[in-house]
């Protein structure tokens, strides 16, 4: 294409970046001096100092004793890691333990994404319809296949956060020239928004995944002219663009202002159910502005949109609404978004639109951004008809209706805040909910037909709005009740939180040696009151906080507080794909597994969502300690132990042989 034929089609985008980059190099050299040569030591630094055990030479992973020296100095040099002690050698019953577990590789097309639950293909082929998405729900293998899954071809190291900028292509100078700029400028720094870094890459709309990581590439074709992803080298790179925002995540969010100011982002709202997610663009976006977003969408034709925003370092979670419940409690999202989710809401007698209402926050908004909104066909026009009679048997109240530039239409629904319109229906349909003790049940639950009272007025003020925050983060939440509160293990609620920044502080970030600057994706296996994320709220991390179903109920203080999390069973598989966390946090959680669940399942779905190079930190019984041990040496993990009950273990890119030899 000729010169002037380009400068005629991109015209003042063309112009504005070749004007920013004129400008980023000037203010470059103005203020730092020529800036390759910092970028590239920095480059080499970080990534000889961040490479899992396994890439710093080939037998390090068995043990080289040079590897050794390098784990044991950065503990060793560490004021508060007294009583942390390096494994350097096994005696002979250690390795007699060990040779117990002769790990296998999983086999056969797609064992590298392996994800047990949703990939048992006999009780799928069972199934007797899938009108429903039932397909595309959890049918956990009995027993547990007890396998490791193979890397990818060529996998590396992901590419860390905010790192990302200097580990690209000379194709994407521009961008770390910007974001030099930006920082020298500070232009883009908040409180309480550690994903500094990331709002950068926002407003560049540009973020990068190694293409040999996630060797998924329909979507480019497939949603070529909706900008999800592009090819770009070795690189995935995410441009911003979704099924309803081709133009880009941030025109789209901006409109939503526009039209309805309402909305604080970051403030009033700050915990977001993203349903049909894609890859993410909008919770990445949105991250931006001090808000968390659970991005959910089934694992289905669109390619592993799940695993690329995982990849990227975005919250999300493989979920469907089908026949069964979201594993949310009740009365928890300040907003739920879907923008063309491919969700027939109206569907089943409006079971999918009652399970949105259960989740969403009395108050709250429903974002909807779809074609009923703003088409005229028949088709189009009959879901319309349903929707506006549906939402208004449910007494949400339509607040906009309006179509932007680009022809794309949004509608804006609130949740009522009291019962008195439920009461008041002429046709008392759908029911309200007789059975209040199933008010938070969600594990294994069919989808409800009624509608839960809101219990948001008097004394038992459970389900109001939370302060703004960061406020809300430290305060005691109004979903926390006396009883709840007693069974803290380390006090009240606000003792509580300041154990977790007394302890995250003195281990966590300075005892345990952890290489925090790889750290991105953090799930905490056993959260209680997201005391552990919480006291990582400045670091530019996020945090999945679970809540076993067999303990005590405490996710909705958890999302009170403004972060979030999601209900398991840890005696099956988490609905993620593997090699998708950088840390994973496992406070006691053991002790109430081992009479349900044999710990070498818990521990090789541990080994199935860590990345290669990501840690592991355990406390929990010297009785557990002794189950686990040697688990955990038999898949050659670094360990590092501690006197007072910690367990911290980095895991490399060993893989057992063909033969499922574990020598």
């Amino acid at each position: 294409m000729a010169f002037h034929e380009y400068l005629k089609q991109t015209g003042y985008p063309f112009i504005c970046a070749a004007a920013t980059l004129v400008l980023s190099v000037s203010a470059l050299l103005l203020f730092n001096g020529p800036p390759w040569k910092n970028y590239l030591y920095q480059i080499d630094q970080q990534r000889s100092q961040s490479l899992p055990t396994s890439t710093r030479g080939s037998s390090e992973a068995h043990g080289d004793s040079k590897g050794s020296e390098t784990m044991e100095s950065s503990v060793s040099q560490n004021p508060h890691s007294s009583d942390l002690k390096r494994e350097k050698g096994l005696d002979k019953e250690q390795v007699k333990q060990i040779s117990l577990y002769n790990w296998v590789l999983c086999g056969g097309p797609g064992s590298m994404d392996y994800i047990p639950c949703l990939d048992n293909m006999k009780a799928i082929k069972a199934l007797k319809s899938r009108k429903r998405m039932e397909h595309r729900e959890r049918h956990c293998p009995k027993p547990s296949l007890r396998c490791l899954v193979p890397l990818p071809k060529g996998y590396r190291k992901p590419v860390p956060w905010p790192k990302s900028r200097d580990m690209v292509s000379s194709l994407f100078a521009l961008d770390w020239l910007i974001l030099g700029f930006l920082d020298n400028f500070r232009v883009l720094e908040a409180p309480l928004v550690p994903h500094t870094y990331l709002t950068k890459c926002a407003y560049l709309y540009v973020l990068h995944v190694w293409l040999n990581n996630v060797p998924h590439t329909k979507l480019v074709e497939y949603k070529k002219d909706q900008n999800w992803v592009q090819i770009s080298g070795d690189y995935l790179s995410f441009p911003g663009g979704g099924t309803q925002f081709k133009n880009g995540v941030s025109r789209y969010v901006r409109f939503i202002e526009k039209i309805f100011p309402y909305i604080k982002w970051g403030k009033d709202v700050r915990v977001i159910l993203d349903v049909g997610c894609g890859v993410a663009s909008f919770g990445g976006y949105l991250l931006d502005k001090g808000v968390l977003t659970m991005s959910m969408a089934p694992k289905d034709e669109h390619e592993a949109q799940i695993q690329l925003a995982l990849e990227r370092g975005i919250p999300a979670v493989l979920s469907v609404i089908g026949t069964q419940r979201l594993t949310f409690p009740n009365n928890v999202y300040d907003i739920v978004h879907c923008a063309r989710c491919r969700v027939h809401w109206d569907g089943d007698g409006g079971k999918p639109l009652l399970e949105i209402n259960r989740v969403l926050r009395p108050g709250g908004f429903f974002v909807w951004s779809a074609t009923p909104v703003y088409r005229d066909d028949p088709k189009d026009q009959d879901i319309w008809k349903a929707m506006v009679a549906l939402t208004e048997s449910i007494c949400w109240t339509m607040l906009m209706k309006e179509t932007d530039s680009d022809g794309i239409g949004f509608v804006i629904y609130q949740k009522p805040v009291s019962n008195s319109c439920y009461k008041t229906r002429a046709v008392q349909l759908p029911p309200l909910c007789e059975d209040k003790d199933m008010h938070n049940a969600t594990w294994y639950i069919p989808l409800g037909t009624c509608l839960y009272e809101i219990l948001s007025s008097g004394s038992d003020n459970r389900y109001g709005w939370p302060e703004q925050w960061p406020e809300r983060l430290n305060r005691k939440p109004l979903s926390l009740s006396e009883k709840l509160d007693a069974m803290s293990s380390r006090g009240d609620f606000y003792e509580d939180g300041k154990f977790w920044t007394r302890i995250v502080s003195d281990r966590y970030l300075h005892g345990f040696g952890i290489d925090w600057s790889g750290i991105q994706n953090i799930m905490d296996m056993n959260a209680v009151y997201g005391g552990f994320a919480a006291a990582l709220i400045y670091k530019p991390v996020w945090v999945m906080n679970v809540v076993p179903i067999d303990g005590p109920n405490t996710l909705p203080v958890i999302f009170d507080r403004g972060l979030i999390g999601i209900y398991h069973d840890w005696c099956e598989s988490f609905n993620t794909y593997p090699r998708t966390y950088d840390l994973l946090h496992a406070e006691y959680l053991f002790g109430n597994l081992l009479p349900r669940c044999d710990i070498i399942d818990v521990t090789a779905e541990m080994d199935r969502i860590l990345r290669p190079g990501g840690w592991v930190v355990v406390h929990d019984t010297m009785v557990v300690m002794e189950k686990l041990l040697p688990l955990v040496r038999s898949l050659h993990w670094d360990i590092t132990l501690s006197d007072s009950g910690y367990l911290v273990a980095r895991k490399g890119e060993w893989r057992p042989s063909l033969r499922g030899s574990n020598s």
